[in-house]
C-alpha cells in the first residue's frame, strides 16, 4: 500500500469546494458554532477518511455531522453516533479506546478505516443525490487505493449502501445485477471482499432500539472475521 497516495487523497478531499450548498453550510456552522463548543475552532472543511492505509475492513457511513466531524475534522468524532460506533469497535478489539472526542486524542483503529460517501456536513444530515454523485470519485479512489488489503466492508444505512454500490462498480468490483437491496445483517460477496449492511448508528436508530449495541457488535465481529482481523468476543 502506498501510504503517501492515501495521504495525498485525504489532503485533496479536505480542499474540495465542489458543492456550493455544502460549502456554504459547513462554513456557516463553523462560524456560528454551537454554544457548547464556543471555544472550539471548527474544522469546517470536508472530512477525509480515518484509519490505516493497509486496512482490511472499511466502514462506510453517510456524511460528517455538523457539530461532530465538521467540528473535529475526523470521521464520527465528537458526536453521539460516533460514541456508539467507537464504543462498539473498542468492545470487539478494533479500536484502541472507547471514545473519540478530538483528532488528537490518541485513538487508533486496528485494521479498520472509516469513510463516507459524502465528505461535507449537509443541512439536516441529508445530502442531495447530486451532491452524493459529485462526491463519489473520492470514494472510488479510496477504494482503489485500499483494494490490495481490503477484505470486508460494513455500510451503515440505506443511503450509504445506495451510494457505495456504484462506487464499488466504478472502482472495478463486479456488483450483482439487480443491485442487492440494503438490509441489516445482509452479506454480499464482491470479488474477494464481503459487503455487510448495518443500520446506521444515528441517534434515531440507537435511541429507539432499532440498532442496539449487541446488533452493532455482532455485525462488526462477523465483518472482522471475514476480513481476517483478530477480534474480541467478550460476551457483550
Amino acid at each position: 500500500m502506498d501510504t503517501s497516495s492515501l495521504t495525498a487523497l485525504d489532503r485533496r478531499i479536505a480542499d474540495c469546494r465542489a458543492c456550493p450548498r455544502l460549502v456554504a453550510w459547513r462554513e456557516e456552522v463553523a462560524r456560528t458554532k454551537r454554544a457548547a463548543f464556543a471555544d472550539w475552532t471548527y474544522w469546517g472543511r470536508p472530512v477525509p477518511g480515518f484509519g490505516p492505509a493497509d486496512a482490511r475492513l472499511m466502514i462506510i457511513g453517510l456524511a460528517p455531522a455538523a457539530h461532530g466531524g465538521n467540528r473535529t475534522g475526523r470521521m464520527f468524532t465528537g458526536d453521539r453516533s460516533g460514541d456508539v460506533l467507537y464504543q462498539a469497535l473498542y468492545d470487539v478489539g478494533l479500536a484502541s479506546q472507547p471514545t473519540s472526542v478530538s483528532a488528537d486524542d490518541g485513538l487508533r483503529l486496528h485494521g479498520v478505516r472509516i469513510t463516507s460517501p459524502v465528505h461535507c456536513a449537509p443541512p439536516a444530515n441529508k445530502p442531495t443525490p447530486g451532491e452524493r454523485d459529485t462526491c463519489r470519485p473520492w470514494l472510488v479512489q479510496e477504494l482503489r487505493l485500499l483494494r490490495p488489503t481490503l477484505r470486508a466492508v460494513v455500510v451503515l444505512g440505506a443511503f450509504g449502501w445506495q451510494a457505495a454500490l456504484p462506487a464499488f462498480a466504478e472502482a472495478g468490483w463486479t456488483v450483482p445485477r439487480p443491485r442487492p437491496a440494503f438490509a441489516h445483517g445482509t452479506r454480499v460477496p464482491l470479488d474477494g471482499i464481503d459487503l455487510f449492511g448495518c443500520f446506521h448508528v444515528s441517534q434515531r436508530n440507537t435511541f429507539t432500539g432499532k440498532l442496539t449495541p449487541d446488533m452493532l457488535r455482532a455485525v462488526l465481529r462477523t465483518a472482522a472475521r471475514a476480513a481476517g482481523l483478530p477480534y474480541q468476543d467478550n460476551g457483550k
